[in-house]
């Protein structure tokens, strides 16, 4: 509750005396970013403490607030004992930290309107400190400034991917995109999902991106930020198309991952490597996106939107021709040398894509023969999308265009919707009964490989049936599921790098450990705790929630990746966009 001036100043006074826990604990787990005035604000305390907890500015010389510690919980995927201090009727802004006199004080904390826009902000920048193909100037990359490295004009056409008309050895031009993650390659596959996510959030909230600016070269055009970091790597994606016949080739790779190197002194060949009808779906939808998004700017970008739709239609018809040619690294290896030890993202089922695709094309292009191509729903499920399962990316795009839809997919938009709901329901059932009150972690099963894509792709679904309902207690659960990325979680990280206070510093990413700079290079994802620990490094633990480790050996926990970053520009961007929808209902039952 808050307290009279009176009352404040004499608790002042009393705690003041109590100097034996003056000092900064791990054990208050908080957002380190910080708050809305109006929307929830949640600390949880691990360990035996209990009774009253302070709100004070940094320095424990003012309270601003003072509570009681919930009744312990029992964070069963970490085994820990944790107990809620919940100051969300505290709305005064300023910097604070929560005190406890017999523990200590927490890192501090922000609350102010507009509070997370620098972590919208850093993630989208995040995509410029992965350009490939151009140096990064001091002006804009600051201290992580870096040579040009692979420029990709003389990329060679492994002999997996020959044809007739690009033999072995053929020598294309394929610059620009994106370093997938931690390594130096590109990605067709991951890419897909990473540009429809920035685009989806450019759809849902053009307002905002309009205004987000993040200081790349590109920020003074007419173009939003969002949309100038896709264009980086939608221009490459052009380039993987093969002209002859629309398929478009997996990935860009070396054959081997490079060392922990700089990308100027990563010089191996490079090689387009074999066409798969996962790559060409995932190209497909994503053009059909980019077109329709692209066709508002034909002034700075004409033309464009018109080779976005042609390239996506040629696309659809190869894999529409070519549905069973996957790409499987291994079989491969065993026919094409050189052999291609690089990330596979492989995917034996393409089911998903076809869905993706076609509903993209659909929207775009009104034509009903897209619509009907696949059935839309293959089963009830509605799967948070991955690299590898797209098919909710089309459930998303067509209850945003549902006013736009001709009756032939009018008719299944009340299904539809009622499946996002209910998914979304599922996520926030029972949430606040948590020990760390996040939707994150319910499951076991959402500590996994990039688990932390998992909390911000909950966070997107929740949003999504904020769409669909206006009610709030949707955005109260995604913005939980920020919390957690910002600091609230049993590993008491925030997983951004770059921001809050206790970020991780040696993170499983080329240039940022080949630079020489002490700090990472800022606003990278990390994958986060991940008990699989298939990278078989050294870990504080092997629980589920506690799996993570702050190393550069860890690429199974600490790698950084562009899909994964995606969904965080996304749920940091909305909320922001919807800050004051976010209300002031206490999330502590």
């Amino acid at each position: 509750m808050s307290l009279p001036r009176f009352v404040l100043l004499l608790s002042a006074l009393l705690l003041s005396r109590l100097t034996h826990a003056q000092h900064l604990t791990d054990s208050i787990r908080v957002n380190q970013v910080g708050f809305y005035p109006a929307a929830p604000k949640i600390a949880v305390v691990v360990g035996a403490a209990a009774g009253p907890f302070y709100i004070t500015t940094p320095d424990r010389a003012t309270v601003v607030f003072t509570g009681q510690l919930s009744e312990a919980r029992e964070a069963k995927l970490a085994q820990q004992q944790a107990r809620i201090a919940d100051f969300t009727t505290l709305t005064q802004q300023g910097t604070f930290v929560v005190w406890i006199p017999t523990v200590g004080f927490s890192y501090p904390f922000r609350i102010q309107p507009n509070v997370h826009e620098g972590v919208a902000q850093a993630a989208l920048k995040g995509y410029y400190y992965q350009r490939a193909s151009t140096a990064l100037p001091p002006a804009y990359a600051t201290r992580w400034s870096r040579a040009l490295g692979h420029p990709d004009t003389r990329v060679l056409v492994h002999s997996s991917a020959a044809s007739a008309t690009r033999p072995a050895g053929t020598v294309l031009s394929s610059p620009r995109g994106w370093y997938d993650a931690g390594d130096y390659n590109k990605y067709i596959v991951n890419s897909g999902i990473t540009v429809a996510t920035l685009l989806s959030l450019y759809e849902a909230f053009p307002a905002y991106c309009a205004q987000l600016k993040t200081g790349i070269p590109e920020s003074p055009n007419a173009l939003p930020d969002v949309l100038d970091e896709v264009l980086w790597n939608l221009r490459w994606m052009l380039t993987m198309q093969d002209p002859n016949d629309g398929g478009v080739y997996h990935k860009l790779t070396n054959a081997s991952f490079d060392g922990m190197v700089l990308p100027d002194q990563a010089t191996a060949p490079r090689y387009v490597v074999q066409k798969s009808a996962a790559a060409t779906l995932d190209f497909a939808a994503v053009l059909a996106q980019a077109s329709r998004v692209l066709r508002r700017f034909d002034r700075p970008l004409p033309g464009l939107a018109d080779s976005c739709l042609r390239a996506s239609r040629q696309a659809w018809d190869w894999a529409r021709a070519h549905p069973a040619v996957l790409y499987r690294q291994d079989e491969m290896n065993k026919q094409f040398q050189p052999a291609i030890v690089t990330g596979a993202y492989g995917d034996d089922a393409v089911q998903d894509e076809f869905i993706w695709a076609a509903a993209e094309l659909y929207i775009t292009t009104k034509e009903d023969r897209y619509y009907s191509a696949v059935p839309l729903f293959p089963d009830a499920h509605v799967p948070l999308p991955t690299w590898n399962q797209v098919r909710t990316l089309a459930y998303y795009s067509l209850v945003r265009h549902k006013a736009s839809l001709t009756p032939a997919a009018r008719q299944d938009m009340p299904k539809l919707e009622a499946r996002l709901r209910a998914a979304a329901d599922a996520l926030q059932q029972n949430y606040k009964a948590q020990a760390y009150q996040t939707v994150m972690g319910k499951a076991a099963a959402d500590y996994s490989w990039g688990g932390n894509a998992t909390a911000a792709n909950q966070g997107i679904a929740l949003i999504q049936a904020y769409h669909l309902t206006s009610d709030p207690t949707y955005l109260q659960a995604a913005l939980s599921n920020l919390d957690y990325l910002l600091g609230r979680n049993a590993t008491g990280y925030c997983f951004l790098t770059g921001s809050g206070t206790k970020s991780p510093q040696h993170p499983h990413h080329r240039p940022s450990e080949g630079d020489g700079v002490v700090e990472p290079v800022p606003g990278l994802l990390v994958g986060g705790p991940n008990p699989g620990r298939q990278d078989k490094c050294a870990y504080p633990s092997a629980l589920p929630a506690l799996a993570y480790s702050d190393s550069v050996c860890s690429y199974a926990s600490n790698e950084i990746a562009i899909n994964w970053n995606a969904p965080l520009v996304y749920l940091a961007a909305a909320l922001e966009a919807l800050q004051n929808k976010l209300g002031s209902k206490s999330p502590t039952k």
